[in-house]
């Protein structure tokens, strides 16, 4: 399962959105502070549309590990949060599931407060830590994805 999540991260790097969408499973799942997604076509769509947005994105990985159905790990992001034209650097630990040999279950963990003083500047420092601001913050999330599913639906 190393193999798949050296291969999902590459790919990321090389802003390759089809090829991270393909590692999916169909029934997979998401989950990070901004989004909750509930199928591997949610979640394909989810990294084309962060991937198109970030004109400057930058990532690395490291330290995959896995074990079994399982695996991990870290990575990091540098790019401008387009809302507001904020420079981000995210630090993210990732945890895998797999099944058929594609991954099934996919949860990001970062710290919100610092992602929120970074993307949004003083709200962020001041309502970053609250459940208000992460609602809200995944509420838009959310209707932007749909709003860009929908558009890439009517485009084909």
């Amino acid at each position: 399962m190393k193999d798949i999540i050296t291969q999902f991260y590459t790919a990321f790097q090389q802003k390759d959105y089809k090829s991270m969408a393909a590692l999916y499973h169909p029934e997979a799942t998401f989950k990070d502070a901004a989004f909750d997604l509930k199928s591997g076509k949610e979640a394909g769509a989810m990294w084309e549309m962060l991937l198109k947005a970030g004109k400057d994105l930058r990532i690395e990985f490291s330290d995959v590990k896995s074990d079994g159905d399982k695996a991990s790990a870290h990575w990091e992001a540098w790019y401008t949060f387009s809302k507001m034209g904020r420079k981000v650097h995210n630090i993210i630990e990732a945890r895998f599931e797999f099944k058929d040999g594609l991954i099934y279950r996919h949860t990001d963990h970062f710290d919100f407060w610092r992602w929120s003083r970074q993307s949004l500047g003083l709200m962020g420092w001041l309502l970053g830590w609250s459940s208000f601001l992460k609602n809200k913050v995944g509420a838009s999330a959310m209707k932007g994805l749909q709003g860009f599913m929908a558009k890439s639906t009517n485009e084909h």
